[in-house]
């Protein structure tokens, strides 16, 4: 009796550990300081984690991330385009209600019936009318698995499978019917307001003339990747070697003309491990990273002189097309990109530097 008591006591200690350890974990997860610190890395993680959200949507726990916003790269069809709600610069604190109030609606709740069929089914998304309908002919069915794709950039065709909804799907509906999202620019630029205000910094106010901003206007609006690239004294170019950068730099990629096309910001460089952690939205990405995600690039330590742009560097962040079946992005991943058209560039925001020294501090 007496080991069978020490048996159940040992099995109950261990379960206790157990539990005791993944709870400490969660906690540590759930607060960015355990991992970051009370730096800059940590204001900048706290701005990237307003971008989630968890929902359960017909009984499944579903993580919904920011979606990308486009507002007229898919409309080269039609004789007009369409708007995302504000213009995809809207802050996580504007877009979350209005992406709540999507996913409440009638219409998602039948998108979300259609979804678990369970029977496998062609959705197709008229962008500019906010619709979607599905196809259950076997034809279409059969013409999507064997790779010959025929939506439209306005009207995109997406195979599902009939059992519920998963991410990717919310991210669909949210794009192609609810027209919420935030763009690149717009998201670097809600972390970057975000640390200003941490580190008592207005930066609408403080770049208002700089960006010419209208009376009462969102500054978002005006920060796009433009201003990132401009002449503009607030924004200092940085040498690109690995060794000059600093969380809170913008990365810059161009397009084929040699305009700056994209931006991302950096988050932290580990000059021990050899990881730089930067954030994007972009929705030429693995199909359930969509919108706001994070990405990495390794470098070895010993040789923190090198640029962005050598190709010994490793970039983590594959490149694919916004919908299987599309055009597939010209490049295979975000180190492909940043070298292409003779090389992105990397700038510092002059305004935000008083707010980091003090959050560092």
């Amino acid at each position: 009796m007496a080991f069978r008591r020490k048996i159940i006591f040992t099995l109950l200690f261990a379960v206790t550990q157990i539990c005791t350890a993944q709870t400490d974990s969660l906690v540590s997860f759930s607060d960015p300081s355990k991992l970051w610190g009370n730096g800059i890395e940590r204001v900048i993680e706290e701005a990237f984690r307003q971008c989630f959200r968890t929902r359960i949507i017909n009984g499944r726990i579903v993580n919904i991330r920011l979606p990308f916003a486009e507002n007229h790269e898919r409309d080269i069809l039609l004789d007009s385009g369409w708007d995302f709600f504000e213009g995809g610069k809207g802050s996580p604190e504007i877009l979350w209600p209005v992406i709540e109030e999507k996913l409440d609606s009638e219409s998602f709740k039948e998108y979300i019936s259609a979804l678990s069929s369970g029977r496998e089914r062609v959705f197709i998304f008229d962008i500019l009318k906010q619709s979607w309908s599905f196809s259950d002919d076997l034809f279409d069915i059969a013409r999507m698995k064997a790779g010959s794709y025929r939506g439209l950039p306005h009207r995109p065709y997406v195979l599902t499978s009939g059992y519920g909804a998963r991410e990717s799907d919310v991210y669909n509906y949210l794009y192609c019917v609810g027209h919420v999202g935030i763009d690149c620019s717009g998201f670097v630029w809600h972390v970057l307001s975000y640390i200003g205000r941490q580190g008592g910094v207005d930066l609408g106010r403080a770049l208002s003339s700089v960006l010419g901003v209208s009376r009462g206007a969102n500054p978002a609006r005006y920060a796009g990747t433009s201003f990132f690239n401009s002449k503009s004294p607030e924004v200092t170019a940085v040498n690109d070697e690995i060794r000059n950068l600093r969380p809170a730099d913008i990365i810059l990629f161009k397009d084929s003309n040699g305009a700056i096309a994209h931006s991302a910001i950096i988050q932290s460089v580990d000059f021990n491990k050899g990881i730089i952690r930067y954030l994007q939205c972009t929705d030429e990405a693995p199909l359930f990273e969509r919108g706001v995600h994070e990405s990495y690039i390794y470098f070895d330590p010993a040789y923190a002189s090198v640029s962005l742009n050598s190709p010994d560097l490793q970039w983590t962040q594959k490149r694919f097309a916004p919908f299987p079946g599309e055009k597939d992005s010209p490049f295979s991943d975000d180190g492909e990109r940043y070298r292409a058209y003779n090389g992105g560039k990397v700038v510092r925001l002059r305004a935000l530097l008083p707010a980091i020294e003090k959050i560092n501090r």
